[in-house]
């Protein structure tokens, strides 16, 4: 859990998912950044908790997630109301949100495919494994969304064609 934690397209599409869910954009951009400051001080202190009772003479606050609470909590706020607005738009229908659906994909291919460039070789095959699944499973979401904006699209087009078909059709209007 720790290494879909420590990257931040995880908490990039929780605010994304946020938005998206909420009906109001003034709700997306109110509830992601408070939903994910409280995410990052749970994630600090859960973790700080975890080291303290595995370390001997470690105590609580020692690991320097004090700092890490402060940092990552600011950051939570300046970019959650932003993502949870993304998400938000990423409601609307049809090709007009498709990039925003694909955000959150692209951006957890991209982290995890520099996290594999740069810092693959001193982990362990658990995390180099994790990093490569979350890139697969990013690469088949991207694909389904795109496939169904594509039938979404066809679909429409041709139920709209077939409605256009029976008021012209003679036979149509005479049973009517």
């Amino acid at each position: 859990m720790d290494v879909i934690f420590s990257g931040g397209w995880s908490w990039a599409c929780y605010a994304f998912l946020v938005g998206y869910f909420r009906q109001s954009k003034i709700e997306s951009v109110i509830l992601a950044p408070l939903g994910l400051a409280i995410g990052v001080v749970t994630y600090y202190l859960f973790k700080d908790s975890i080291l303290a009772a595995h370390s001997d003479g470690l105590q609580a606050g020692a690991s320097g997630s004090g700092s890490k609470i402060e940092v990552w909590g600011l950051l939570a706020f300046a970019f959650g109301a932003p993502l949870g607005l993304l998400g938000n738009v990423a409601r609307v229908p049809g090709v007009g949100g498709l990039f925003f659906r694909l955000l959150i994909p692209l951006v957890a291919f991209y982290e995890t495919s520099m996290r594999l460039a740069g810092e693959s070789r001193g982990q362990g095959l658990i995390v180099t494994n994790t990093w490569n699944a979350v890139r697969f499973i990013a690469v088949a979401v991207a694909f389904a969304l795109v496939g169904h904006t594509i039938w979404s699209w066809w679909h429409a087009r041709r139920t709209r064609s077939s409605r256009s078909e029976e008021l012209d059709c003679p036979q149509a209007r005479d049973v009517s």
